[in-house]
């Protein structure tokens, strides 16, 4: 009996071992996607600067039917509007509870630009212009066209990866302008015109508390989103197999795992920035 317990547990054991061997390896092949990506980020504009403008328009403002509401941009603004419209309702009403409702412009400068805005500028980049590039390399992928690529001679990391990231990171910066400006329209729209509060009293709170470094801090954080997003994306559909179906469970896996990267660069570039103080003086 005591020699059939090592018996039975050498195959659990070595089942567990292969996992964390096969997890690790695949990380190890991420991150070697990875730097092959950027590291062909040159040559992908020398050589393929049609592919990457072609690529900007595409997703920016859509292609087919995507076009006629104006692709990523106006879907992105939708978002933030909502998000914006949000943190007029919960920030004045809560505010509203302890007779301070007066902060609500200060909670519009210091959320929006901190969290709300970098955050759905990176949900609506995976949902949209990510989901597409996992999908189009995983087809070009299960129909052979990437290795008709390399037979060619065509650098097929540099022209379908590096462009998408490259485009990615290029069309996020209006993008993220939309974002913004979307999200402080409609905090300001929902306590000035919904709640009735003075435009004077709002923009006076908003104005004094909105730093411009905020700002600024907050694009870099939504470059660094979209590089990241767009990284996970190609290389997900690079690496697609089994068919249409493994095509849809690897589009499933880059946004998931887009969405999870996200929220930690989100939470480490803050971390960076604004440290344990959070960067914010209350005094006149």
């Amino acid at each position: 009996m005591s020699s059939a317990v090592p018996s039975t547990l050498r195959p659990r054991l070595r089942s567990v071992v292969t996992k964390w061997v096969r997890g690790w390896n695949r990380l190890g092949e991420q991150a070697q996607f990875y730097g092959s990506t950027l590291g062909s980020s040159g040559v992908a504009v020398a050589h393929y600067n049609g592919e990457v403008v072609r690529l900007i328009a595409q997703m920016s403002l859509g292609t087919g039917a995507l076009a006629v509401i104006g692709g990523t941009v106006v879907i992105v603004g939708f978002l933030t509007l909502s998000a914006g419209a949000l943190i007029a309702v919960q920030g004045y009403n809560s505010l509203a509870g302890i007779g301070v409702e007066a902060l609500t412009g200060f909670i519009s400068a210091y959320v929006n630009v901190r969290l709300i805005a970098p955050l759905v500028a990176a949900i609506g980049l995976a949902a949209t212009i990510g989901a597409g590039a996992t999908a189009q390399l995983g087809a070009m992928q299960i129909n052979e066209e990437i290795d008709a690529l390399e037979v060619m001679g065509v650098r097929s990391i540099a022209y379908l990866a590096s462009t998408r990231v490259i485009a990615g990171v290029i069309v996020v910066m209006p993008l993220y302008c939309v974002a913004v400006l979307m999200a402080f329209l409609a905090a300001r729209f929902g306590t000035t015109v919904v709640y009735g509060q003075s435009v004077g009293v709002y923009d006076h709170y908003f104005n004094t508390f909105l730093n411009p470094t905020d700002i600024v801090w907050s694009f870099l954080q939504a470059l660094a989103m979209a590089t990241v997003v767009m990284l996970v994306h190609t290389y997900y559909g690079y690496a697609a197999t089994g068919g249409p179906a493994g095509v849809g469970e690897a589009v499933g896996r880059a946004v998931r795992t887009s969405l999870i990267a996200a929220v930690f660069v989100t939470l480490f570039v803050s971390l960076a920035i604004y440290g344990q103080s959070g960067n914010l003086n209350f005094s006149g």
